[in-house]
């Protein structure tokens, strides 16, 4: 092992627990969440999370939820931008995969969800992952079929219809972006 390798401290759901602020935990290491995102982050996010919201809302058993602790396992304690659970009994955080995951990709946090949550989703069985790209005002999304995450393509002016989820979900990404659009 490098003498590096050793300089690495690693840390568990119960340290997590105790620490101020936002953090994420992936595979034992500790990621700081970056400072307020821009106005046009959160409010694509909130325009995200109302098309689920709105698209769900006769179902009981499914919720959607905004930045909510995902504790995947004892080392890894994500906090999705956007999920979409159901099934849950747990009120303190989500203990099951949800059926989709949303991230609104910023500059400072590109790498951890294009690579690191990708992986993590994929293999904790997310069902669909979306990126969402707010300076393109477009989205991608990716569904799990089998073992491996298939795009199902762009969307910048396009309703999707996640017709296979037993809650009737939909984002209309037309009036998601449509604020800003120039």
């Amino acid at each position: 092992m490098p003498p590096l390798a050793h300089a690495i401290e690693y840390y568990t759901y119960d340290d997590y627990k105790l620490w101020e602020g936002e953090w994420e935990l992936i595979d034992g290491i500790a990621y700081a969440m970056a400072p307020s995102p821009m106005i046009s982050h959160q409010a694509i996010a909130s325009g995200v999370c109302s098309e689920l919201f709105v698209s769900t809302k006769k179902c009981k058993d499914c919720s959607v939820v905004i930045e909510q602790d995902w504790k995947v396992d004892e080392m890894t304690v994500l906090k999705p931008d956007i999920s979409l659970i159901c099934n849950e009994t747990n009120l303190s955080h989500i203990t099951k995969s949800p059926l989709i995951v949303v991230e609104v990709i910023s500059k400072s946090t590109a790498t951890r969800d294009e690579k690191y949550k990708f992986e993590i989703y994929k293999k904790e069985g997310v069902k669909y992952y979306v990126l969402v790209y707010p300076n393109d005002l477009k989205a991608k999304i990716y569904q799990l079929k089998g073992s491996e995450y298939i795009k199902v393509g762009d969307f910048s002016l396009e309703t999707y219809d996640f017709n296979d989820l037993e809650c009737k979900a939909s984002i209309d990404f037309e009036s998601v972006f449509e604020k800003f659009r120039k």
